[in-house]
């Protein structure tokens, strides 16, 4: 089948992995609310950014953004950190299922084992947005986006290093720019569902913690 991370056990305050002689510890930053205009999410690098939307989508509205991340240790002393996961909570309910998140034009059934569909990152950087705000993106100039998301100095703390900018100013819509785990690659985002049937949450694994 397709490739799922194990998120119901990897995303928990405090969680622990170890994995070729590093120990993983998980904690969860709040970034701030996410301004949704359409409902209408999009997971891509925003500065390399595309603006097609996944199929499955929520009401309009203001939701909060979440950040994983996964503290490295190596020897007991901390090592690096790194956003392992981008979390966009719908309502905070308990989630019953998931399915990976894709576009209309994306068959999940398709799928080879272990294959998944992801968003491609070339400046090590991701977000989940609405449509509007990567749209708006789209029509900024360079200089412009190196104003804005691109600082002289990168923080070594990935949350210190999270930008944020409002892009629409007659919608509110806004952008949260995340790390990407470890840089560059390919990344799939999956919906959670509750037991009823409502979507609970989007969320981005960046392939840094170990299969749990």
């Amino acid at each position: 089948m397709p490739y799922f991370p194990d998120l119901d056990a990897s995303l928990v305050e405090g969680r622990r992995f170890e994995f070729d002689d590093v120990t993983y510890v998980v904690e969860p930053f709040e970034l701030g609310p996410l301004v949704l205009p359409t409902g209408e999410i999009v997971g891509c690098d925003p500065l390399v950014s595309h603006t097609t939307p996944f199929v499955d989508t929520v009401e309009p509205g203001t939701y909060p953004l979440r950040a994983w991340v996964a503290v490295l240790h190596k020897d007991q002393v901390e090592w690096q950190r790194r956003i392992a996961a981008l979390q966009l909570v719908i309502v905070d309910e308990p989630v019953a299922s998931w399915t990976m998140a894709a576009h209309a034009d994306q068959d999940v059934a398709s799928l080879d084992e272990d294959s998944y569909f992801g968003y491609g990152v070339d400046a090590g950087t991701g977000t989940l947005a609405d449509r509007v705000t990567i749209e708006t993106l789209q029509s900024w100039d360079f200089d412009r986006i190196d104003e804005t998301f691109i600082p002289a100095q990168i923080p070594l703390d990935p949350i210190e290093a999270v930008i944020s900018a409002v892009v629409d100013e007659n919608t509110g819509a806004n952008v949260y720019v995340v790390g990407s785990g470890w840089g560059d690659g390919s990344y799939a985002t999956y919906v959670g569902w509750t037991a009823d049937g409502c979507i609970a949450t989007f969320v981005t694994d960046f392939q840094v913690l170990p299969d749990a």
